[in-house]
């Protein structure tokens, strides 16, 4: 369903698991940046009502993931700690050239966020199934659905504002490869998405 060409490797969440201080801050701040994302969107493309109006309530939502997470951070006697870069987003938005039209910028915003969070269902998923830690298991489940929804959402926007379909979906295949590509060199840290 997620289009994903190369699966996480499970041993992926062998790594979290030794480090649920480090995933769930990360974690927290993913949601945060999709949150802002989702504001940079609105204030892009003001003129784009049925996306200011989807984006509005993505806000709100993540938003509402962020205190989840924080939520659970405090409740294990943790803290949120700093916010590091995110290697995997900063080398996928590198994918497309800069310049173009208004649209394609938009349409290129879109496939990166379809794909980020697509990449971030295909993560909770794993997590749902294999943490030993149960009250986790089951918020990744719950999020895990989520996920599933926005990345829906942002590849029915990329194919809405591109200029044709087949082009869009040209994209969104290449897109797919290139991050194939860079996952072999990740999911081997206490990030969700590196």
């Amino acid at each position: 369903m997620l289009g994903l060409k190369l699966p996480t490797d499970p041993r992926w969440v062998n790594i979290v698991a030794k480090n649920i201080e480090e995933i769930l801050t990360d974690h927290a701040y993913c949601e945060q940046k999709a949150a802002s994302s989702a504001i940079s969107l609105i204030i892009g493309f003001p003129e784009k009502t049925e996306l200011v109006q989807e984006m509005i309530a993505l806000v709100q939502e993540e938003i509402s993931h962020f205190k989840m997470v924080h939520d659970l951070i405090f409740e294990r006697g943790l803290t949120l700690g700093r916010e590091r870069k995110d290697e995997y987003v900063i080398a996928l938005m590198k994918f497309f050239p800069k310049g173009g039209s208004r649209e394609d910028h938009l349409v290129h915003k879109l496939l990166y966020a379809a794909l980020i969070e697509a990449r971030s269902c295909e993560r909770f998923r794993l997590l749902s199934e294999e943490l030993e830690d149960e009250k986790l298991a089951r918020f990744y489940r719950k999020l895990m659905i989520s996920e599933a929804n926005h990345y829906t959402t942002f590849l029915k926007f990329a194919r809405q504002y591109g200029k044709n379909r087949e082009e869009v979906d040209e994209k969104w295949q290449a897109l797919l490869d290139f991050e194939a590509q860079l996952m072999l060199n990740l999911g081997k840290k206490e990030t969700m998405h590196g």
